[in-house]
């Protein structure tokens, strides 16, 4: 097993710092909002739904790594608000589908609007902290079996 480095937890941290920056923007833009963490995710996980997954209570929970239970509370306080609907599914009433409301699309707009500003300004430097435990991780690490060697090359295309 490899033993990291002091740059190793020199990148490490400096990569939990970045997201940290960028967590601690987002809570405190979406509680401006009056809306919760959990609540800002899940409207932006129905709303990136990919096309072929249906908006369920499962995938969201799946998306977000919370537990169903969590899911559907979250869901709760969001329909309570006027933030997002249930409907029966047309093809089998027995699911439930989610969609966000005219309200809980223009709030989700603005907070979506205020993140990728951030990404965009506060991103280079999360991306750079991210390449250098990329590289780091990988100039002394053999290479994954069945996988292909990596070429240091790849991180000057960037």
């Amino acid at each position: 097993m490899k033993k990291l480095t002091l740059s190793d937890y020199q990148a490490l941290a400096e990569f939990r710092y970045q997201i940290r920056r960028f967590l601690h923007f987002s809570e405190q833009v979406i509680k401006e909002a009056g809306l919760e963490r959990g609540q800002y995710q899940l409207m932006l996980a129905i709303k990136g739904m990919p096309p072929s997954v249906r908006p369920r209570i499962r995938e969201l929970a799946n998306r977000m790594q919370i537990r169903h239970h969590s899911a559907v509370e979250l869901i709760n306080r969001l329909e309570t608000g006027g933030f997002v609907h249930r409907t029966r599914a047309q093809d089998d009433r027995r699911e439930v589908l989610l969609a966000l409301t005219p309200k809980g699309e223009k709030i989700l707009g603005e907070l979506a609007l205020h993140h990728h500003d951030e990404l965009r300004s506060a991103g280079p430097e999360l991306v750079t902290a991210l390449r250098r435990i990329m590289r780091e991780g990988t100039e002394s690490a053999p290479p994954r079996a069945g996988s292909p060697p990596r070429s240091h090359s790849a991180d000057s295309r960037s």
